[in-house]
């Protein structure tokens, strides 16, 4: 026989489940008041990145204008503005980008395909790895852009010479890469393949390959700035069109003007190449995570 103090009540019964419900309840609304904060922290970021940029260029203005910079030397944002519009309406600029922009993604694109391949041949013979390894930690150390002038005495001014500029740019980058992913590969592993009767082809498909692959999405962030910088760099030398030759005409000119929109064009260019990239390596990394998954 139970006492009055020893019984529990319905209400005391029903206290836990209660309490585990409103935590319950309480675990979505923290995380929606986290996000709504991540949410304006990121609006208070871009407003931040945008209230500098106008700073910045409306002092440059004025500094011009009140005669503390010299308009020869500096211009001034409504005089680059004005050029802009003015290469653009004539299509002279739209030719240029397309240009450029063609020539770095093409090297970037070869260079990263080539490039993973062979890092990723490295694996079927430690011999073929060794010897080869040396040279390209001494090819990766090359200043490439001083074979600038050789590839465009070898394969002439045009497109070509862009293209394999910003391919020899990117290809030993992504080569060791691709090879770190390999040498990264979990040997209990493959001995467990091999244990399961897989061939070795079938290793390397099913095992190096998505092994190495987050090493080679690494390195797509380096392998884009360095095609362009490859691009430019051939049109710095002899180019028929180009933003790069667009610079370097307007500089023996002393247009600054013009050397300013070529300017601020490459940068425009280069932040959209990376924001490019960027979207790329999350949708191949979630791919990737899918697969393994």
């Amino acid at each position: 026989m139970t006492t009055a103090g020893e019984r529990e009540s319905p209400a005391a019964a029903r206290a836990p489940a209660q309490i585990s419900r409103a935590r319950q309840r309480e675990v979505p609304l923290v995380q929606v008041e986290e996000e709504a904060l991540e949410k304006r922290r990121k609006v208070r970021v871009h407003l931040g990145r945008i209230l500098v940029g106008i700073v910045l260029f409306a002092g440059w203005e004025l500094a011009v204008r009140a005669g503390w910079l010299d308009a020869y030397y500096w211009s001034c944002p409504s005089a680059i503005l004005k050029t802009t519009w003015e290469q653009l309406t004539t299509g002279t600029l739209w030719n240029d980008i397309l240009y450029t922009s063609g020539s770095t993604i093409l090297g970037f694109l070869t260079g990263t395909a080539v490039g993973s391949l062979l890092g990723l041949s490295f694996w079927w013979s430690k011999a073929y790895a060794g010897i080869s390894e040396p040279y390209l930690i001494v090819f990766n150390a090359l200043p490439k852009l001083a074979l600038g002038p050789v590839l465009v005495i070898l394969f002439g001014i045009g497109f070509a010479s862009k293209v394999i500029l910003a391919f020899l740019m990117t290809v030993i980058t992504t080569a060791l890469y691709a090879y770190s992913g390999v040498k990264s590969v979990d040997h209990a592993m493959e001995t467990l393949m091999y244990s399961l009767g897989a061939k070795r082809s079938q290793v390397f498909l099913k095992v190096v390959v998505p092994w190495s692959l987050p090493w080679i999405i690494s390195s797509l962030r380096v392998n884009i700035a360095l095609a362009l910088a490859g691009a430019i760099v051939g049109e710095f030398i002899a180019s028929e069109h180009g933003v790069g030759r667009m610079v370097i005409y307007a500089g023996t000119i002393l247009d600054i003007n013009l050397v300013w929109v070529g300017v601020f064009v490459l940068s425009i260019l280069s932040m959209l190449m990376y924001c490019g990239v960027v979207l790329l390596e999350k949708w191949l990394s979630r791919h990737l995570a899918n697969i393994h998954s």
